[in-house]
């Protein structure tokens, strides 16, 4: 595969990416973009077809995770996340679905979370954009079929953030009935295999080390 690594402010990330894939023979550009704002992805998809060629996978990952408050009179987060993790992946998914039709064949591949099925404390904003970004899937899939297949991986603990300590790793393991995190290579995997499955569009695999039914084996412990 040729592959654009999309970024908003980590262009080191990218980069350093793009500079992995190239060490592995691979091929791969970095692309600057706002997926929030409509015309910066339009750009976007125009300079990735002119330097790659035709999108034929669409992978929608980007997200916002921040606390928010309800009641509150700060509508800020709710606004934000909203425009990256549910428009944008509307966005995305609208600018590369023309030529995928005109091709005939593609695959998008939305990326979500538990908290699509679970609401989270205090992360209203999080929830209900994943909950639509699952619904949007969906629609797509309908919508778009049967050139284009849409499916959905919903990740449980995938890589520990900068930030987290050695106690909240082991915290997080420990919900999930593997008692580990998934690692990057999981999703990696869920993801080619939904861009791969032809009989296959309009579901969500799960990729979450059993954390969804965590809670349970906890309440029934000796």
């Amino acid at each position: 595969m040729r592959i654009a690594v999309g970024y908003h402010s980590s262009q080191h990330l990218a980069a350093a990416l793009v500079e992995d894939i190239a060490a592995a023979d691979g091929v791969a550009c970095p692309v600057s973009l706002d997926v929030a704002d409509p015309v910066s992805v339009a750009r976007a998809v125009r300079e990735i077809e002119q330097e790659l060629g035709a999108i034929g996978l669409l992978v929608n990952s980007a997200s916002v995770f921040a606390l928010d408050r309800f009641p509150t009179d700060d509508l800020s987060v709710w606004r934000s996340t909203m425009d990256v993790v549910l428009d944008g992946a509307f966005h995305c998914a609208n600018a590369v679905a023309p030529s995928m039709l005109e091709v005939g064949e593609g695959a998008i591949v939305n990326i979500v979370d538990l908290s699509a099925w679970q609401p989270w404390p205090r992360r209203a904003a999080h929830s209900v954009a994943k909950a639509g970004s699952l619904a949007l899937t969906r629609q797509l899939a309908v919508e778009l079929a049967p050139a284009v297949r849409v499916n959905a991986v919903a990740l449980g603990p995938t890589i520990a953030p900068e930030r987290f300590d050695e106690q909240q790793v082991e915290r997080l393991a420990h919900r999930t009935l593997l008692g580990r995190w998934a690692g990057g290579p999981a999703a990696g995997a869920a993801v080619k295999y939904l861009a791969e499955a032809v009989a296959v569009t309009g579901e969500c695999l799960t990729v979450d080390g059993g954390e969804q039914y965590g809670h349970v084996r906890d309440r029934f412990a000796d």
